[in-house]
């Protein structure tokens, strides 16, 4: 591991190769050349520059590092804790009782395991859907451990604790942009806020910062009694929906969302994990499909769920084929094709995840793109052989165990199944601690509820965002 210095060129021989282009070829027995920051070359036979360094790629799939849209990275440290939690428990917990009791240091911790384990699993490239960062302070803390990691990272800045127009209209947020946000293309940014519906539209104000500052906005749209057909029209009407916006979820909303999210050249982040168990709406890929509508996956949050894409592929391939023979057989008809292939989830965790963060230099391995890499391969499992199918052992067979090699910016960070140059015990011991504050400012009944609480009536809310009283026929109470 020692050989992985900076700038000495990093050689994958022989390995099968998805390039990810338009094609979705399938390249056998390929060398992919890393220089620098950058595929230098992608082919048979190349030859290994004096200092380089070779990795046996044989038996194994050479990939596009994977790109995640939606990860809540600070609740990472809760890993597990709502298995079994409903969407108003998830609410509840978080947006109303104990969400603000996180601290700086807390989301940090949050923010380092996330992306770490991220890596591990050869996401690359993560945009950090970051609804807990209460005062700036929490934000300077989550941009330290993003840039503690050797990964890509977007920052979508967010505040469940206050309505966006205060805390985008706050002096302090201009000042962290202009701090921190400095076009490094290892740390992007976004604004993370919610649209309610409400006619008032109190949301304006952070669209128009959002515009002001030439940064994207992503949101959770399309979730079932909090997020509707009318906060999108909102959007809509007043020229806030754009071509790098970025639709969370989109699982509850009418063919006139579709529609309008189609013309204005949004895309949608599916997080069918989430989808199928929280229940924001049946995962949409059936729908966004017929509209065109481009697709990126995302695993949303590990309080509940994996953290790898290789499940977000399986999941999402599964629910799709899931809905297309249940309708068929509603009909007493049966599905003779399937309409959703193995290359396309893929094509949506990589391409997918460049397209929809406006990254043509990510996402796909060809000569000049930013050298993101993932080679599956283990030689140690009964799974990894055959590949008869490449596409389909990444979605169906593959998992985080299996990621052998993961390449950043040219780096290598991970090499025969151990990261390279990160220090788990430090982020173990960070993490730990912020659980023992959680568990204490809890108390430990109340923590323990806290994994499967009975939740009153009068807190079944129609959205978890309390600046507003909205109800609409969309939503629980209208």
């Amino acid at each position: 591991m020692n050989d992985f210095v900076a700038g000495r060129p990093v050689l994958l021989r022989g390995g099968t190769v998805l390039p990810m282009d338009d094609a979705h070829q399938v390249l056998t027995g390929t060398d992919v050349l890393v220089l620098d920051d950058r595929i230098a070359a992608v082919g048979p036979d190349l030859v290994l520059p004096d200092g380089g360094v070779e990795i046996d790629a044989t038996g194994g799939i050479v990939m596009p590092g994977m790109i995640d849209t939606h990860r809540h990275m600070w609740q990472t440290v809760m890993r597990g804790y709502g298995a079994d939690w409903t969407l108003t428990q998830y609410f509840v917990w978080y947006y109303l009782e104990h969400g603000k009791s996180f601290r700086p240091q807390d989301i940090h911790a949050g923010n380092v395991l996330a992306g770490i384990e991220a890596l591990d699993a050869g996401v690359t490239t993560v945009v950090d859907w970051s609804h807990g960062l209460q005062t700036v302070e929490y934000a300077d803390a989550a941009v330290d451990a993003l840039r503690s990691v050797p990964g890509r990272f977007v920052l979508a800045y967010g505040n469940i604790q206050q309505p966006p127009a205060v805390w985008s209209g706050a002096p302090e947020f201009r000042d962290f942009v202009s701090r921190r946000i400095t076009g490094d293309d290892m740390l992007g940014f976004q604004m993370a806020f919610d649209v309610t519906g409400d006619p008032a539209f109190p949301e304006k104000p952070a669209f128009e910062v959002a515009r002001e500052l030439g940064v994207p906005v992503t949101t959770h749209a399309g979730v079932w009694g909090a997020t509707s057909d009318d906060g999108i029209k909102l959007m809509h009407d007043n020229g806030f929906m754009t071509p790098s916006t970025i639709y969370v979820h989109a699982a509850s909303l009418s063919a006139d969302s579709y529609h309008r999210i189609a013309a204005t050249g949004g895309s949608i982040s599916v997080s069918t994990e989430s989808e199928q168990s929280a229940g924001q709406g049946y995962p949409p890929t059936w729908a966004i499909r017929a509209h065109g509508i481009p697709v990126s996956l995302s695993m949303d949050t590990s309080v509940w769920w994996s953290g790898d894409l290789f499940s977000a592929m399986r999941t999402t391939l599964g629910a799709d084929r899931s809905r297309a023979h249940m309708a068929a057989h509603a009909k007493n008809e049966t599905v003779t094709q399937c309409g959703l292939r193995a290359e396309q989830v893929v094509d949506w965790a990589t391409r997918g995840g460049a397209r929809a963060l406006g990254r043509s230099d990510i996402g796909s391995l060809e000569v000049g793109r930013k050298a993101d890499v993932v080679l599956i391969k283990n030689d140690h499992s009964p799974v990894s052989f055959p590949v008869l199918h490449p596409y389909g052992h990444v979605a169906f067979q593959a998992q985080r165990g299996d990621v052998h090699t993961v390449l950043v910016n040219g780096r290598v960070v991970k090499h025969e199944h151990r990261l390279v140059g990160i220090d788990l015990a430090a982020a173990r011991r960070e993490v730990e601690q912020t659980v023992e504050y959680l568990r204490g400012e809890l108390g430990e009944d109340e923590w323990r509820k806290g994994m499967n609480p009975d939740i009153p009536e009068s807190k079944v809310l129609d959205n978890p965002y309390q600046y507003t009283d909205y109800q609409s026929s969309a939503t629980r109470g209208g």
